[in-house]
């Protein structure tokens, strides 16, 4: 505290010289140099205080540095999931949607697991597939599949995108 008040005296110092040259030579000009030392005093002070302020209460310094998250908050799910979740939303509104975002995702998802899980191509043995997939996802996948007339009719019922997915998992 010492040391600031040193300081102040020292930052205070060519302002009150001034201040007294001001008062002995333009007497006139008084109230200004008044009002502008009187600034400088309250800046001054508040100066005083804040580094008071700051030395009374330092910074916090966290025993650990933060992982990015705390321990509350849930992650962030992976940018595609959140993608893939939102033409879900949309392929079960509108049949274009459907068509356009959701079924190349599960073409592709069901001619990998045929592939690689039954030794079927997609659309290379389309009656296998139809058989392993079934009729409500083999509608989905199928290659000659039209697009609809109507694009915005309404897309797929949740439950039949459901029992679709879980029939590509159990593949």
């Amino acid at each position: 505290m010492r040391r600031d008040l040193v300081r102040a005296a020292k930052v205070l110092a060519l302002p009150t010289l001034a201040l007294a040259l001001v008062a002995m030579s333009l007497p006139g000009r008084i109230d200004l140099a008044t009002r502008v030392y009187a600034l400088l005093v309250a800046a001054a002070a508040l100066w005083l205080g804040l580094s008071a302020l700051r030395r009374a209460y330092p910074r916090e310094t966290p025993l650990r540095p933060r992982a990015g998250r705390r321990r509350d908050e849930r992650p962030l799910p992976p940018p595609t999931l959140v993608r893939l979740e939102q033409a879900c939303a949309l392929g079960l509104t509108r049949s274009f949607d459907l068509h356009l975002r959701i079924r190349p995702r599960l073409r592709e998802i069901a001619a990998t697991l045929l592939a690689t899980r039954r030794g079927v191509s997609l659309d290379g043995n389309p009656d296998a597939a139809r058989r392993l997939l079934g009729n409500e996802a083999w509608e989905l996948v199928r290659a000659d599949r039209p697009v609809p007339e109507n694009r915005l009719g309404p897309g797929i019922p949740a439950a039949t995108l459901r029992r679709v997915v879980q029939r590509l998992e159990s593949l």
